[in-house]
């Protein structure tokens, strides 16, 4: 499978695709373009969901300074996650942000769940990004106010009814 010419998303100035994925590559690069995007425009608030993190391009350093770029202001960053230990184990500069940023940042874990069912997803005001099959990298991304909305709901339902806090940005010991 390769992946479908892409068009720009008109929404907020961006320069995002939509459309279909179907590459782990393109999937990073959509992760990195979207975080400087969310620099560049301001976005709110971000919610990144996956059962582990692992081949998402977190701890990649254009991520982390778009990142903290874009936490200044009044910004909400949300994450779900079945576990944190690849994000811990893989990328400690993200890692590293997280502990300076932890007063915007609400970190979720539900490790009883299913990998499987976890959404893998990117949320904003503007654009979501969504890989229906995570294993093959196979994916939705776009900016259309149903798709937008129904990737909320489904998120807010994991976040606030099957999920509980985890990631802390420190660990306390005697």
């Amino acid at each position: 499978m390769t992946d479908l010419p892409a068009t720009p998303a008109p929404s907020n100035g961006s320069d995002l695709p939509t459309g279909r994925f179907s590459s782990r590559e393109a999937f990073q690069q959509m992760v990195r373009d979207a975080f400087a995007t969310a620099a560049r425009e301001g976005w709110q608030e971000i919610i990144i969901s996956d059962a582990h993190f692992h081949d998402w391009p977190l701890g990649e350093r254009s991520v982390v300074e778009a990142l903290q770029e874009w936490a200044h202001g009044s910004r909400r960053f949300t994450m779900l996650a079945c576990s944190y230990d690849d994000v811990i184990r893989r990328h400690a500069r993200f890692v590293r942000w997280r502990g300076t940023w932890d007063h915007i940042i609400t970190c979720r874990r539900s490790p009883a769940a299913d990998p499987l069912d976890i959404p893998s997803a990117l949320w904003s005001p503007h654009w979501v990004l969504h890989r229906l099959d995570p294993e093959r990298c196979v994916g939705v991304t776009g900016t259309e106010p149903d798709r937008r909305m129904l990737l909320r709901e489904t998120l807010n339902e994991w976040v606030r009814g099957k999920s509980a806090p985890g990631f802390p940005a420190t660990t306390l010991g005697l």
